[in-house]
């Protein structure tokens, strides 16, 4: 069953096809005059017909407000959201068939799909926010909804020192790294600030650098007016056209690039950039794990799923060689976002070894 609004923008499709000035608000009066709404009811309406028309829906308020880091829906009338990193439970008069209406909304802008031959989908929307959706019967019941905004602003390392995030002497020293094409490996859990430290990294690199960035979906953001930025792309209806991001890493050398960032490595793609890296490429990325020595040992651990033929000593020695620092970002229990450890890794015994560094922390 439809919204009022819903039938108001339906009604605006069909008087545009017929060529009316302005088919939203002729749809809004003719539905008004029909149901005998007051003007505080037509207002009302017209409110939330524009937001179903041009934004998306119930929704659009929790994107319009800065405050909101992420968003996430298990059923159509629950919504989540999170500030600060905490959480907080609202109920929205959200239906089945306007939650699909949304994503459909959203996806439009990426040339992504979500269907049952694709049950779940990654894509950027054009506010940069990351979308991310599961559908029965890979999920339970309901759909499955996650949006991850970011800031608009684009953090450096000293606004992220006047945040708290890290001290003044844990920004000098890693802008120091940056600046002399050292290779940084950022990691931490899932909402702990990483892309937002990478961000900042990037920030620090010289105007002149010719950056080339590849992730599964468009979430960096940088200023270099040198730069390329690539994402994965789904398969098509037949099975075909994948591009994963191990194929765009292998690409990006073909690019010329002078620093080259992976947004997060997850599995075999992990083996390329440590190549590239090993080659002289100054290289950046993300990983998830809970210390500075957890994420050495994952790094050293994830190429291997590139195939029998690598071998742990090579891959051990390749990470001692190439990764010369480890920044560790957390979340404290109150939802506050900082640095945790910086690690310097070298070589012993032809294996990654972590040497915390003992600089001022804000955290």
């Amino acid at each position: 069953m439809k919204s009022t609004a819903q039938q108001v923008t339906a009604r605006a499709r069909e008087l545009a096809l017929a060529d009316e000035n302005a088919p939203l608000e002729a749809a809004i009066e003719e539905i008004s005059r029909s149901a005998n709404l007051s003007l505080q009811q037509e207002a009302k309406l017209r409110s939330e017909s524009q937001l179903e028309a041009s934004g998306f829906g119930l929704l659009q308020s929790y994107f319009d407000d800065e405050e909101v880091e992420e968003m996430w829906i298990n059923q159509p009338n629950e919504l989540f959201i999170a500030k600060s990193g905490k959480a907080e439970r609202h109920f929205v008069p959200l239906s089945e068939a306007e939650l699909k209406a949304i994503v459909e909304r959203m996806l439009r802008h990426s040339g992504r799909r979500i269907d049952r031959s694709t049950p779940f989908v990654d894509a950027a929307l054009a506010d940069g926010s990351r979308l991310h959706v599961v559908i029965p019967d890979i999920s339970r019941k309901h759909w499955s909804v996650n949006i991850r905004k970011f800031p608009n602003q684009l953090w450096r390392l000293r606004d992220l020192v006047l945040k708290k995030v890290l001290s003044d002497s844990q920004a000098r020293f890693l802008a120091g790294q940056i600046r002399t094409g050292k290779n940084i490996l950022v990691s931490g859990a899932t909402q702990a600030g990483k892309t937002t430290m990478l961000c900042a990294l990037i920030s620090e690199s010289r105007p002149t650098t010719r950056l080339v960035t590849v992730e599964e979906t468009f979430e960096i953001r940088a200023e270099n007016p040198d730069w390329v930025a690539m994402q994965t792309r789904q398969s098509n209806l037949e099975g075909r056209g994948e591009i994963n991001l191990r194929r765009l890493v292998k690409e990006s050398l073909r690019m010329r690039p002078e620093l080259l960032v992976v947004g997060e490595v997850r599995e075999a793609e992990s083996l390329d950039l440590l190549i590239a890296m090993n080659s002289g490429i100054p290289g950046l990325c993300t990983i998830h794990a809970n210390s500075s020595a957890e994420a050495i040992q994952k790094l050293c651990t994830l190429p291997l799923l590139a195939g029998s033929n690598i071998s742990a000593s090579f891959v051990e020695k390749t990470v001692a060689s190439c990764v010369d620092v480890v920044v560790h970002c957390a979340m404290s229990d109150a939802g506050h976002r900082y640095v945790k450890e910086i690690g310097l890794v070298s070589e012993h015994n032809s294996r990654p070894q972590v040497e915390l560094l003992k600089l001022d922390q804000n955290a």
